[in-house]
């Protein structure tokens, strides 16, 4: 099997050549090499590369600076992913795509389920959901993965940030009426690994069905309840821990509207691979024991 993985040096896209190699052969490409800035470009790379699977990993991820920048969100989330996709198709690929939490608006008390309407409150949900859109119009076989808060070891991330800002402040004021479930980028590659074998084993057998399916690490909490977990949890910060302030969304405005509730149902995932994350804890613990063994939390 042969696997095209786009945003290389994004959070996933770094960690799935790791998790996908057991499969097959890996071609990992960054921005450099595959730029969806130029839509025009991706259908030649993804022809050329001849993949069995299109791993997009790829994204706009400025969420505040989309509000500025709706235009070029779109033409990256929507209008490339929709060439992607047609592309995929033409070449009877497997496409596997991810999508965000912030497709909907936040407004229900329960986890969100995926038949559920969306409605995304910023530029940067409306051009996911655009992404979503194309792909569903392409008509091939896709698997389109909505995930939520995701960090990882490296990059810029929430995680990352409270470690940071740990070290250099007495208390951090967080946002605690925004409720998700923070999701580590390695759990997401690995279990992307499981789906892909899984669909490529019913496309062999004629019984693949296209699906979008989310994908969270188990359990819930606010931004606060995250950053306090952080600063409680963290191995290499000083002895003298800041406080971690609880606030309202409203005592922190941002550009871009989040939803209040992020949390995303996963049964259809278990149900139809079998596949379920581990709890948000349980991974935060790996993340940064990664980080104290890397030497690089700051």
């Amino acid at each position: 099997m042969r696997l095209l993985v786009t945003g290389a040096n994004g959070q996933v896209g770094w960690e799935l050549p790791r998790s996908l190699m057991p499969l097959g052969e890996v071609i990992a490409l960054d921005r450099r090499t595959c730029d969806l800035a130029r839509p025009e470009t991706l259908p030649d790379i993804i022809r050329d590369a001849k993949p069995d699977v299109l791993v997009n990993a790829a994204a706009y991820t400025a969420v505040d600076k989309a509000e500025q920048e709706e235009e070029l969100a779109t033409l990256i989330n929507g209008v490339a992913v929709g060439a992607m996709a047609d592309a995929a198709r033409t070449i009877g690929a497997l496409f596997v795509h991810y999508s965000t939490d912030y497709v909907f608006d936040g407004a229900k008390t329960e986890p969100y389920a995926e038949d559920d309407a969306p409605a995304p409150l910023s530029a940067y949900g409306r051009s996911k959901l655009a992404g979503e859109i194309a792909i569903r119009a392409a008509g091939g076989d896709h698997v389109i993965l909505r995930t939520s808060w995701i960090y990882a070891a490296r990059g810029r991330n929430f995680l990352k940030t409270i470690l940071r800002l740990a070290r250099e402040r007495d208390e951090l004021r967080i946002v605690a009426d925004q409720i998700g479930a923070p999701t580590w980028a390695r759990d997401i590659a690995d279990a992307t690994a499981e789906v892909i074998e899984q669909a490529q084993r019913e496309r062999r057998e004629g019984q693949f069905g296209a699906a979008t399916l989310h994908m969270t690490a188990a359990g819930a909490t606010s931004w606060h309840g995250f950053a306090q977990a952080i600063v409680d949890r963290a191995g290499d910060l000083p002895p003298s821990r800041p406080v971690v302030r609880a606030i309202a969304t409203k005592d922190f405005p941002t550009p871009a509207r989040r939803p209040k509730n992020s949390r995303l149902r996963c049964d259809r995932l278990r149900d139809r691979f079998g596949v379920s994350l581990p709890d948000w804890t349980v991974a935060l613990d790996a993340c940064l024991t990664e980080l104290g063994a890397q030497g690089r939390s700051s």
